[in-house]
């Protein structure tokens, strides 16, 4: 990878709050690329994914307005993960190339890559100069996506069991924005690592936090 430009990796499993650090990091000056924001747009009415995905799985998983119809394509990828790979087979290249093409074009001080699986990546971990998780207990993961997208606890935990342990994401970090607290709390974390990423940015080199 080259020096520039500078990639941190943002993760953390469903309900850590990785959105709200990006949506942090973007309102200090850095480039926010989202793999889960572009796979949206790939998949949308029109979308460059639509063809190929209507081609490998019918019309059942497509929406009346074009788009994919995704509670219908998640029923069937955890019915059987064989259908995931899959899917998985036709978005993520190119999400990949769309990732790179925006990094390659990125006008902030340096870049947030957003993958929610990035530690399951090595394709993207081997992108980032710095790997950033945003942690809290599985506990809150579950409350936090209970009340945000109003599905059962079943469901949340069996995303969580395709993600990797929290043990292997924190074993996998650079760096950790503990979201445990609240919104001003995950805000100060990501104040403070916003400042050691300019100083590594500029320096193109590793750095060493206080």
């Amino acid at each position: 990878m080259t020096s520039s430009p500078f990639i941190v990796g943002l993760t953390g499993g469903i309900g850590s709050g990785k959105s709200a650090a990006a949506t942090r990091f973007a309102e200090l000056g850095a480039t926010v690329v989202d793999t889960d924001l572009i796979a949206h747009a790939l998949t949308a009415p029109a979308g460059l994914a639509m063809t190929p995905i209507r081609e490998a799985f019918g019309d059942a998983v497509i929406a009346p307005d074009g788009a994919l119809d995704r509670k219908a394509m998640r029923d069937r990828a955890f019915a059987d993960p064989s259908e995931r790979k899959r899917l998985e087979a036709i978005l993520h290249p190119m999400i990949r190339a769309e990732c790179e093409r925006r990094a390659r074009e990125a006008t902030g001080a340096y870049v947030v890559l957003v993958v929610p699986l990035l530690v399951e990546s090595g394709s993207y971990r081997e992108r980032c100069h710095r790997i950033c998780i945003v942690d809290c207990p599985e506990e809150l993961q579950v409350a936090r996506v209970m009340a945000r997208n109003g599905i059962p606890e079943a469901q949340v935990r069996a995303i969580m069991a395709t993600q990797a342990t929290r043990e292997a994401r924190l074993a996998a970090a650079d760096d950790v924005i503990d979201n445990s607290s609240d919104l001003p709390a995950l805000i100060a974390q990501a104040d403070r690592l916003h400042q050691a990423y300019l100083q590594a940015a500029r320096a193109a080199r590793p750095i060493t936090l206080p």
